[in-house]
């Protein structure tokens, strides 16, 4: 994928009839489905069943099984509810006969009310001043690891500007902390906000789980660690656009028992708070052979 028209085209799924709906699967340098596609599509699915007046507010779900890229997955949506403010849809992922994936998401009918955010973090570096992957991979890529090396090469409809860049030769422990801009690239479409919408979770399940490894960075790689989403939570805010660069800032909490949760909140370079983001993943060392 190079673009934003290449990634909706992934999104948008087929509809094969009674709340059922077919999609494929695009490699982003893992050996199996993406996360962050699996959430997006099923939020396709979920939307095509809703009105168009109710807008996602929430979504919380658990990847129970890993998808296979050459098999394609069904999503069926069940209506739980539609009140009188919210639509609550249940979606399961399947491949054959197994499921892989669950979600549960809600959708509210504009209203007005109170409002307040947290702010964006102060004198944080700008885009303009930080190397992107591809920048990174132009830069350094004799010396990095084979794998990363790998992982970078990919192409992406999206660029990605890490504040913190951890030098992969000088192993060291960091603070559990990330700190990600990001563009889409090529020309933007006009989008609605469920794409909008769909297109910020799929970008959400990049990066989040860096700032769960970062504590034990000297001793723990993406190469010698077995890594994997387990659940993945979002709450939407505000209407926004993708003209121009946002910012994903993550922490982690906690890891342990070969577990690592981080969260975060996604900005527009205005400082505006879009959406907040948490996440438990695998983290199971690697023994030896």
């Amino acid at each position: 994928m190079k673009n934003t028209q290449e990634l909706l085209d992934i999104l948008t799924l087929k509809d094969i009839g009674d709340n059922n709906f077919n999609g494929i699967s695009k490699d982003i340098g893992s050996p199996n489905v993406f996360g962050g596609q699996v959430l997006a599509q099923s939020l396709n699915a979920a939307y095509r069943t809703v009105s168009e007046e109710r807008v996602l507010h929430s979504l919380h779900s658990y990847f129970l099984e890993a998808g296979s890229l050459e098999k394609p997955i069904t999503y069926n949506v069940q209506v739980i509810r539609d009140g009188g403010s919210f639509s609550t849809r249940r979606v399961t992922a399947h491949q054959e006969d197994k499921t892989i994936f669950i979600l549960a998401c809600s959708f509210h009918k504009k209203e007005e009310g109170y409002e307040h955010q947290m702010p964006i973090k102060k004198d944080i570096k700008q885009p303009e001043e930080l190397y992107s992957w591809t920048d990174m991979l132009d830069q350094f890529g004799d010396f990095l690891p084979k794998k990363l090396k790998a992982f970078l090469s990919i192409e992406r409809p999206i660029d990605f500007k890490p504040v913190q860049i951890a030098n992969p030769l000088d192993m060291q422990d960091l603070p559990p902390v990330v700190d990600v801009w990001f563009k889409l690239k090529g020309d933007q479409v006009d989008l609605s906000l469920a794409f909008k919408q769909q297109i910020l979770t799929y970008i959400s399940d990049y990066n989040i789980l860096t700032a769960c490894l970062n504590p034990n960075a000297s001793v723990a790689n993406f190469g010698n660690t077995q890594m994997a989403s387990l659940d993945h939570s979002m709450w939407f805010y505000r209407d926004f656009t993708f003209d121009d660069w946002m910012l994903f800032s993550i922490e982690s909490p906690n890891s342990f028992g070969a577990r690592g949760f981080a969260c975060g909140n996604i900005y527009t370079r205005k400082g505006e708070l879009i959406a907040s983001v948490a996440q438990e993943g695998l983290m199971r060392p690697m023994k030896e052979k």
